[in-house]
């Protein structure tokens, strides 16, 4: 097993476009050939768009693009430059007349900070989209620019976060994830056993457990959303079972998480070129959704009045 860069899993496109003065932006992962795929919603405050087709049940077998988006409910119109950006190469579910380009989303809430009337909108999709030639950036970028964490004291006292990606190939497996880090919790290192972010006072943690105790109350406003890529051959089923089991990067990472003032959120996207045994699959999901949260916060930087585990 080594580790390899995000953008090496075949069948997949990443762009990214952010406002830095407003804090905000989106991140569009295409695959343009269709991947089946997924979603397990488990927070309490969803942002999300087009996740009921992903039910095995229901008749769309393929998407061709996740959009992860900052500005809340307000930001699932990114999604919507990326039906324009794929209509316009011609991909699309085929409907004889007309191919209709199926995109899945999600937002999370980072209105606290920058300018909270401003939000990924069309034309952000859209040129998200456009980027996909570009290197892939951690940190203050795309739907992590706005991101921040442990807010258990409010914004005032969180720390910066961002967008973070992990991804490793077994055989001719590939499997990847890519995560915009934006917890109302703390930010914990599963391997060294630490807290390595949390709402703070003058470089002093407070353990959101600790405060909740104290009958501290969640604020409202949070949501951690990512997506797994992987080559693996997928039904839709599984697809949905890979993304509840990526949940486990989640907690392993993340305290608390999936609460009722988070609406973390996990899509699987899989391009269907290589065969590996279903079990392992969620099993390296799970790792890779936990360093790409680890990532997101540590390659993030000072911004909007909040300090960062890296300095700006």
């Amino acid at each position: 097993m080594r580790k390899i860069k995000i953008q090496e899993i075949d069948g997949f496109l990443i762009g990214q476009e952010q406002n830095e003065e407003a804090g905000t932006g989106c991140t569009a992962i295409i695959c343009e050939k269709g991947a089946v795929a997924g979603v397990d919603v488990r927070g309490g405050a969803p942002a999300t768009r087009e996740t009921d087709l992903l039910n095995p049940c229901n008749t769309v077998e393929q998407i061709h693009c996740v959009m992860l988006s900052g500005g809340s409910a307000f930001g699932l119109d990114a999604a919507s430059g990326a039906m324009r950006y794929l209509e316009e190469k011609g991909i699309g579910f085929d409907m004889g007349t007309v191919k209709v380009p199926i995109v899945c989303g999600a937002s999370l809430f980072d209105l606290h900070i920058g300018d909270p009337h401003i939000r990924p909108n069309q034309e952000m999709g859209y040129a998200a989209c456009t980027k996909t030639d570009q290197l892939f950036q951690e940190g203050n970028y795309g739907a992590g620019c706005g991101c921040s964490i442990g807010k258990t004291l409010g914004p005032a006292h969180a720390m910066k976060s961002g967008i973070g990606a992990y991804a490793m190939q077994f055989g001719d497996v590939q499997i990847g994830a890519v995560v915009a880090v934006n917890a109302c919790g703390d930010i914990y290192d599963y391997e060294n056993h630490e807290i390595i972010g949390a709402a703070q006072k003058e470089g002093v943690f407070y353990p959101a457990e600790q405060l909740l105790m104290q009958k501290m109350e969640m604020p409202m406003g949070n949501t951690t959303i990512g997506c797994v890529m992987t080559n693996a051959k997928l039904t839709k089923a599984q697809a949905n079972k890979l993304a509840a089991m990526a949940h486990d990067g989640y907690a392993h990472a993340i305290t608390p998480t999936h609460t009722m003032s988070d609406g973390d959120t996990i899509f699987a996207m899989a391009s269907g070129t290589a065969s590996c045994d279903f079990n392992l699959l969620g099993a390296l999901a799970v790792k890779c959704v936990e360093q790409a949260v680890i990532n997101g916060f540590k390659q993030a930087k000072s911004a909007y009045g909040l300090p960062a585990y890296q300095k700006k």
